[in-house]
């Protein structure tokens, strides 16, 4: 193959025809992406305390979160192809998640099951600031199809604290 074809098919970007135009590509792409790296943290972190959960409620919240989970990992594939569907691209590597995502990890060798059930609510509670900040990028374009979808998973992680919030109230 002649070097010059080879070079220009290396450089040719991911493009899918889109009718949003460029910036609206950048934009939601970008805020799509961040929101899948949250999204990957979000679901570490629910399935490391549901592997890792311990005391007299262990197996309601083992379930909890072992739902909860299923439900964060559903939403990880249509964000991707969302991104992929508006002519962008999206995350390549843990190491792309790790160098975007804005909610912390969790490593201590041991989290009491109230305090594993708080810090997801806390997390859940950001998770729907994200969301909202990714659907106004989204309604600026007039990308309908991505703030419906955007919709449903505040709704989800609304469910998510409230359940966490529900589990872990003393009075």
């Amino acid at each position: 193959m002649d070097k010059t074809i080879a070079k220009l098919r290396q450089q040719a970007p991911l493009r899918t025809p889109t009718d949003l135009g460029e910036d609206a590509t950048r934009d939601i792409a970008g805020a799509l992406t961040v929101l899948l790296a949250d999204m990957f943290s979000l679901y570490l972190k629910t399935k490391n305390f549901h592997w890792h959960m311990s005391g007299p409620h262990f197996r309601d919240y083992h379930l909890l979160l072992d739902e909860h989970g299923d439900q964060i990992f559903a939403t990880t594939d249509a964000i991707a192809e969302r991104a992929r569907k508006v002519g962008g691209t999206t995350l390549r590597s843990v190491g792309h998640v790790a160098r975007l995502q804005r909610l912390a990890d969790n490593d201590a060798d041991f989290v009491t099951a109230e305090d594993m059930l708080a810090e997801l609510a806390d997390d859940n509670k950001r998770l729907i600031t994200f969301l909202r900040e990714a659907h106004v990028v989204c309604e600026n374009y007039n990308d309908v199809a991505t703030t419906s979808l955007i919709e449903v998973w505040i709704d989800e992680a609304e469910r998510r604290v409230w359940f966490l919030f529900e589990a872990t109230r003393t009075r």
